[in-house]
């Protein structure tokens, strides 16, 4: 069993030793745990760089559309996976930014496309340039093939999270 605290009291968590299986999970998910905090404070730090105004949130927002193009609201909210009003308040900050455009979509007159702006497009991919430098001098002594791999794992776990 798994042991937890110090000294002379013992506190036992879960009902059970982890399996083979089980520890294998569990390490996933510590290792998960830290690299989402880590992100999540890269996010910001990217997000600032943009714009100092921009939401740490908004950064993945304006890489979908660098990378995807035009999209509707809504495809973007699912993909981040955030509410409609949520997506509509970070829409309406990055617009007033002068980072995105709304206009009507030409196959639905009732929908909107959201797309970035040259202003939009050239603040991303200056930040994503920096990051990506970063990535290579992180990861200078690992192998190409385990670069591709590591970046094929997390499409695949990312693929999964979005079903």
């Amino acid at each position: 069993m798994h042991e937890e605290g110090s000294g002379g009291g013992r506190h036992v968590a879960g009902p059970a030793a982890p399996s083979g299986a089980d520890q294998e999970f569990l390490a996933l998910e510590r290792e998960l745990t830290v690299l989402l905090r880590r992100a999540r404070a890269s996010q910001g730090e990217m997000a600032r760089e943009v714009h100092p105004d921009l939401e740490p949130a908004a950064y993945g927002l304006l890489v979908r559309l660098d990378e995807h193009g035009g999209q509707r609201a809504t495809e973007l909210a699912c993909y981040i996976g955030v509410g409609k009003a949520t997506m509509s308040r970070q829409l309406r900050a990055l617009e007033e930014l002068g980072l995105i455009v709304r206009e009507p979509d030409p196959a639905d007159g009732r929908a909107w496309l959201v797309t970035l702006t040259d202003e939009g497009r050239h603040r991303v991919g200056m930040v994503r340039e920096a990051r990506r430098a970063r990535y290579v001098s992180k990861l200078a002594h690992w192998d190409r093939g385990e670069v591709a791999e590591l970046a094929r794992l997390l499409h695949q776990l990312n693929g999964g999270m979005e079903k």
